[in-house]
């Protein structure tokens, strides 16, 4: 018979899902943590909610609570999701670094890799002549299990229906045999990006160079707003001055404190000193 939570057992991992990650679990999403984490209590041969979360808060439990988020986290995406924000990177971000032909950019809700990959095949497709950039751009996520496919640069091939047939051409590859009906990025956009596991919620990030632009998209409507607000403002510390936040349709820094300016609808900037 499988384990029941408790009020109390749910309460205990919303607290804990909030302090690690900053995502607040609503009364109503009992029902979501049982179905998602109950297959794993399983596996575990545990018999209630408390054991599983003694387990993750235990000894060695870091493994185990990267393993509770990956199970809670929805990720969905698609390349090219929110065009308007490609074109801008085409149109102004490009252009406004033409006289030192070096990008650095940020997806920092990764999730399997489209959005990274959609950064690189805009940047490709805008610079014909790249070789002379530096183009660099680093994806990450706070589950382990999307980074390991996105790094893996392979989709299946309904991942990519909806993309122009000259897109599909230039940019994957299309598996034979065993791999057929798979498609994978080319060697050149893999070799663009950088795959790495961050906490939004950590103190500092790995980040050593100002960035032009940062991807952070639909990832604030699981926060608050304290926890938007601390976000926005350690975001804001690693953009160089006039670089860009580029947030999802459904959100806005409208009733948060920040200190970017607005440009357009999801998307800000961080005023020249």
């Amino acid at each position: 018979m499988a384990p029941t939570i408790t009020d109390q057992e749910f309460e205990l991992f919303q607290s804990l899902i909030y302090d690690q990650v900053g995502i607040k679990l609503e009364t109503q999403k009992k029902t979501l943590l049982v179905s998602r984490l109950g297959k794993r209590l399983r596996e575990l041969e545990l018999s209630s909610y408390q054991a599983y979360y003694d387990r993750v808060n235990g000894r060695g439990g870091e493994e185990e609570l990267t393993r509770l988020v990956d199970l809670i986290s929805t990720n969905k995406t698609d390349f090219f999701r929110e065009p308007v924000h490609f074109d801008f990177l085409r149109e102004q971000v490009i252009s406004q670094a033409q006289v030192t032909r070096t990008i650095r950019i940020w997806s920092s809700a990764s999730s399997s890799g489209e959005e990274p990959y959609t950064i690189a095949m805009t940047l490709c497709d805008g610079i014909p002549d790249r070789s002379r950039w530096d183009l660099k751009i680093l994806a990450s996520d706070i589950s382990t299990r999307v980074l390991a496919k996105a790094a893996s640069g392979i989709y299946e091939e309904e991942r990519v229906a909806q993309l122009p047939q000259d897109v599909i051409r230039r940019h994957f590859l299309r598996g034979k045999g065993e791999q057929s009906g798979k498609l994978k990025m080319r060697r050149e956009l893999i070799d663009m990006i950088a795959f790495r596991r961050i906490n939004l919620m950590g103190p500092t990030f790995p980040i050593r160079t100002p960035l032009d632009v940062i991807f952070c998209r639909n990832v604030m409507i699981y926060f608050d707003r304290p926890t938007q607000s601390t976000l926005m403002n350690k975001f804001f510390q690693y953009l160089r001055p006039g670089g860009y936040l580029f947030i999802g349709h459904s959100e806005s820094l409208q009733w948060i404190d920040h200190q970017f300016d607005y440009i357009q609808p999801t998307i800000y900037q961080k005023p020249f000193e």
